[in-house]
């Protein structure tokens, strides 16, 4: 779909009642409406090609959009919470902010961990949860064409019908869309054999700030014309942008996978074994390790019954036809590499459980106390062991309970940092330890975050990171993109 090229947007200072002004406007001082407050003069607008069922004004109602599950990110008040359902409404709201300077942030299920969809003060909140369809599942291209606001556990079990399959699988997978998937280019427990996001995106459908319709990749198998804007916008975190549509890559249904769980006595020895399975060569489609804390805290929840002695289980899964004789061989390698307990799976039923232990870590460690920070510090596989130790070192020194749970075939730790935000100190210490934790990951070789996003919490590690000239180039991409600042702003820079 493309803007009918015989109604071209005016440009924004020919729009009446729009004052000049450099960068991002966020308060409603900039529009030009005697008599007429601003946020009924926004509704107003917003109604000219809305259905009222998809305006959300009363604050009791938009101040449920405000944040997503981060800790200590700031948020604002939003002056409206729009639910579109087609891309000419997303467009319509598009050009209305646009023509209004009112800042627009998109949000899929919110069940981001960086602060990346919290509101900001006067914004249009734009909500994509109701576009929702699966529009084309194609066997022969191997690709599925879907809205942003397709659960990513919803397209999973679709394309598992047509005996395909769709890898990327966040823990959050039963509520977490699709284009929350592609802003924060999320990964998951599958990375280590499949990939993240990202190299699952052929193509998409975004509505750029001024509300046109830019149509970025492909269908096909390969394609290299011209720059490639589609791997642009996976991980732009909305703000160059809102994906209307995606086209998806898809895999031939694996085989059901097989695990094994290995308990070790220290982190460090269940690192040696997983250098020791990538050294050797395999490539398990699962790779995750649970320390101590970790597995207590999903035996309270789940009542799993994992083995609480251990100080590092360390979970491994093959999808392939020879998977029992995979296993074996990576048992092997656990136990020469210091493993206490090596148990196999006796069947797909018994590995699923596994799994599903896995997943429930991080709302296991929520459990433990009133609030939690996650972090999401990737660092070569080589250095997993030290950043697991330094982790639990800066636990010590903070007097602090943090739990990790891993992708440790990827070396992308979670250390949870679990607080009472009551505790004005324990509040402190907890901020102070999430952060060296970040600096431990830096110093290691790795990067700030895998697959979780900046956000509002990362902001000045991403600097940090990238340096002056790689924020420049940054904010050069940002400004080419959303010249005004509207979109999402105060996150990533």
């Amino acid at each position: 779909m493309a803007d009918d090229p015989s109604t071209p947007l005016p440009d924004i200072h020919d729009v009446p009642g729009i004052r000049d002004a450099p960068g991002a406007i966020s308060d409603t001082s900039a529009i030009d409406a005697p008599g007429a407050p601003p946020h009924d003069l926004l509704r107003a607008r917003l109604l000219e090609g809305l259905p009222a069922e998809a305006l959300l004004t009363d604050p009791q109602v938009t101040a449920a959009y405000a944040t997503d599950m981060a800790s200590f990110c700031a948020a604002g008040a939003p002056a409206a919470v729009v639910l579109p359902r087609t891309v000419e409404q997303v467009q319509h709201v598009l050009r209305t902010a646009t023509a209004l300077r009112v800042p627009v942030v998109p949000q899929g299920a919110r069940t981001g961990l960086s602060g990346a969809a919290n509101a900001s003060d006067g914004c249009i909140v734009l909500s994509l949860v109701k576009m929702d369809r699966i529009l084309e599942i194609n066997s022969i291209d191997r690709i599925a064409v879907v809205e942003p606001g397709v659960v990513n556990a919803v397209l999973s079990r679709a394309v598992a019908e047509q005996s395909l399959y769709y890898p990327p699988d966040p823990s959050s997978w039963e509520q977490c869309t699709i284009g929350g998937n592609i802003g924060t280019a999320s990964g998951g427990l599958c990375c280590v054999k499949y990939g993240v996001t990202a190299e699952y995106v052929l193509g998409l459908d975004v509505v750029l700030a001024d509300g046109r319709l830019l149509r970025t990749g492909r269908r096909t198998a390969k394609g290299v014309a011209g720059y490639d804007l589609t791997r642009l916008f996976v991980g732009s975190e909305g703000s160059l942008g809102v994906v209307v549509r995606a086209v998806l890559a898809l895999r031939p249904a694996p085989p059901r996978q097989l695990a094994l769980a290995a308990e070790f006595p220290s982190a460090a020895a269940a690192c040696e074994a997983v250098c020791a399975v990538m050294e050797a060569g395999y490539t398990p489609s699962l790779l995750e390790l649970m320390d101590r804390t970790t597995v207590r805290a999903v035996n309270a929840l789940g009542k799993m019954g994992l083995p609480e002695t251990t100080e590092a289980l360390l979970l491994a899964a093959f999808d392939t036809p020879d998977a029992p004789a995979r296993l074996a061989a990576v048992g092997e390698l656990c136990t020469a590499a210091g493993a206490t307990a090596v148990v196999p799976a006796d069947d797909e039923a018994e590995s699923e459980l596994l799994l599903q232990a896995r997943r429930m870590s991080l709302t296991a460690l929520e459990e433990l106390r009133p609030a939690t920070m996650i972090d999401d510090v990737c660092v070569p596989r080589s250095r997993l062991a030290e950043m697991l130790d330094g982790t639990a070192a800066i636990a010590r020194t903070h007097d602090l309970l943090i739990g990790v749970c891993a992708h440790a075939g990827d070396g992308n730790t979670h250390p949870v940092v679990c607080f009472d935000p009551a505790d004005e100190d324990e509040a402190r210490r907890a901020r102070q330890s999430f952060d060296e934790i970040m600096a431990l990951g830096l110093a290691l070789g790795g990067t700030i975050t895998g697959e979780h996003g900046v956000g509002v919490l990362k902001k000045e590690w991403l600097a940090r990171e990238l340096g002056p000239v790689g924020m420049e180039m940054q904010r050069a991409v940002k400004q080419a993109f959303d010249p005004l600042g509207l979109l999402n702003p105060g996150k990533l820079f």
